[in-house]
């Protein structure tokens, strides 16, 4: 079976990348709008619905697993054209795309769909969406014109994606906590973080052993556990070996924002675990191994 990767340059999509090197059963084609030297990319741009179809029927593409988004959470609020362009249109050119072919589309959304209320236990995925930026509303509208188009879909909420790859928050703070003798950082936020290679594994296995059929509709994947930014930080810190710089916990006012974001946005994923019978590391395992490639890499 041929599956289409959007995004392949990105953080999840090159977790795709080292996935799919496993599989024996299906073909990956790995697609982006731009060129990465040493890495086989297709040229695609999802939001040009003819160059979507063709590349599907030339290429007889039977999944496509979105991992393109407009995700500057803060820069969203002045673009909104950008962000309603990647993160509502383009999802619903994807998915009819599969409509029309009787695919199936893997879509990746987010947290951010939630934080309007003030919520303290775990979201569930038939819970109200509350989005309280552009970023949140144009993720949440992706999702309502996928469910819209009567695609075969499988969407996946996920949060506090970092990797070894692109810019992100582990590598943000490994840098600083290396550099500043002093670092603030919001203890007023919380969640989980996810390593982006569990959730591409993740995917991976479904896909893999077709767990997708009859079980269609919205996850939720995080790693498990539950965290500040500002306890993220000093794990970081800590696994990282930097001991020279001082973590200290502030309020999210102190950093101000043109987007209010989630106080707290931990994800349920029973139904996930019960679905799929997968196993979800715990996010400080993951973040061990993450650091650990990052710093392997930095030294080979």
């Amino acid at each position: 079976m041929n599956i289409l990767v959007t995004g392949a340059n990105g953080q999840l999509g090159n977790e795709m990348r080292i996935v799919a090197r496993e599989s024996v059963k299906d073909h990956y084609i790995f697609t982006d709008v731009t060129d990465v030297e040493g890495l086989s990319t297709s040229r695609l741009d999802m939001t040009d619905a003819d160059a979507v179809r063709s590349m599907v029927r030339e290429q007889n593409v039977r999944v496509i697993i979105n991992c393109a988004a407009f995700t500057n959470v803060d820069a969203a609020e002045s673009n909104l054209y950008a962000a309603e362009l990647l993160n509502t249109k383009a999802p619903a050119i994807l998915a009819e795309a599969m409509r029309e072919v009787g695919g199936l589309l893997i879509h990746i959304s987010t947290d951010y769909v939630f934080g309007g209320d003030p919520y303290n236990t775990p979201c569930r995925e038939d819970q109200k969406g509350t989005p309280t930026g552009v970023y949140g509303r144009t993720k949440l509208m992706g999702e309502e014109a996928i469910a819209a188009s009567g695609c075969r879909h499988l969407i996946f909420r996920t949060a506090w994606l970092y990797s070894e790859f692109g810019k992100n928050f582990v590598k943000t703070m490994l840098k600083l906590t290396a550099e500043k003798p002093e670092l603030k950082v919001v203890f007023d936020q919380v969640g989980t973080p996810t390593y982006a290679y569990d959730l591409a594994l993740a995917i991976y296995n479904i896909i893999e052993e077709r767990k997708y059929e009859g079980n269609e509709g919205v996850y939720h994947y995080s790693n498990e556990g539950v965290t500040s930014w500002y306890d993220f930080t000093r794990v970081i810190a800590q696994m990282a070996g930097h001991k020279d710089c001082e973590v200290k916990p502030c309020h999210s006012n102190e950093f101000p924002s043109p987007v209010k974001r989630p106080a707290f946005s931990v994800l349920d994923k029973t139904k996930f675990k019960e679905t799929f019978g997968l196993e979800v590391p715990y996010w400080m395992d993951s973040l061990t191994l993450c650091i650990n490639n990052i710093t392997n890499a930095n030294h080979a």
